[in-house]
């Protein structure tokens, strides 16, 4: 609990039975009240290891939903719970969790209503593991991006976002790809929205444990993202009317939790 408001922390979960436990233990409780997990399906553990972790709400996808289906589940889960601060935090430690106090005070304290844990700021992105392909790209997508959706960003790749209610509340993120562009929709309709977007610097760190698409699906990744940014474009300058760009009309969760 954050000044009265209830912090919750989504782990959107995809074979992690490796790293859940090292991410789950780094989680302030002094500050996060909930914890929800969302497992895609895993092929391993991962549902296992969060029950005996204790995890208050855990979601299992009889099918993979994939990366953006894992999070419509988890927002809309956190929405039910009452969050009004909702972080999202990748639970194959590749996002250090010690930022969340930081990430929960700047939207607490109403500096912003959404926060990004950047990996670009900084000079730690290469030093930490980050691919050199991964790394150009993330650059030459972030500078189209700033110019088709005119805002100003270090990197709009980042899995680590925390997000008010408000926010989750406007966009109608349940439109939204279910694959990874997921995550550049989401931007697009926050920056559409008019909700101002903070940013701090956050380590990188990529290991053999840590999830990361390969280099096919880092492609169809990065013409989706441009895609996004083009169909942002279009309907700001009202040649466009995009369905992601509608209120959102919450949906209730179908998912049986398992705990």
């Amino acid at each position: 609990m954050y000044k009265g408001k209830k912090v919750v922390v989504v782990l959107p979960a995809y074979n992690a039975a490796q790293t859940l436990e090292m991410t789950y233990n780094e989680i302030p409780f002094d500050l996060v009240d909930e914890v929800i997990l969302c497992d895609d399906a895993s092929k391993d553990d991962t549902v296992k290891v969060g029950k005996q972790l204790g995890i208050q709400h855990i979601i299992r996808h009889e099918q993979n939903k994939g990366y953006g289906g894992n999070q419509k589940s988890l927002y809309n889960k956190a929405l039910e719970v009452g969050a009004d601060i909702v972080i999202m935090l990748h639970p194959d430690y590749q996002y250090t969790p010690k930022l969340i106090p930081s990430m929960v005070n700047i939207i607490g304290e109403d500096l912003y209503p959404v926060v990004l844990g950047s990996r670009i700021l900084g000079k730690g992105a290469l030093s930490g593991g980050m691919p050199l392909y991964k790394y150009i790209a993330n650059r030459f997508l972030t500078f189209s991006q700033n110019l088709l959706v005119n805002y100003k960003l270090s990197e709009y790749h980042t899995g680590y976002r925390a997000f008010s209610r408000e926010v989750l509340e406007t966009i109608n993120f349940n439109e939204n790809s279910d694959d990874f562009v997921f995550d550049n929709e989401m931007l697009s309709q926050i920056i559409y929205a008019k909700f101002d977007i903070g940013e701090v610097t956050c380590p990188t760190k990529y290991f053999e444990e840590a999830s990361s698409i390969n280099l096919r699906r880092s492609m169809k990744y990065g013409f989706g993202v441009l895609r996004v940014s083009w169909v942002h474009f279009f309907n700001r300058l009202g040649l466009g009317r995009s369905k992601l760009y509608k209120r959102l009309i919450p949906k209730k969760i179908e998912e049986k939790e398992t705990v």
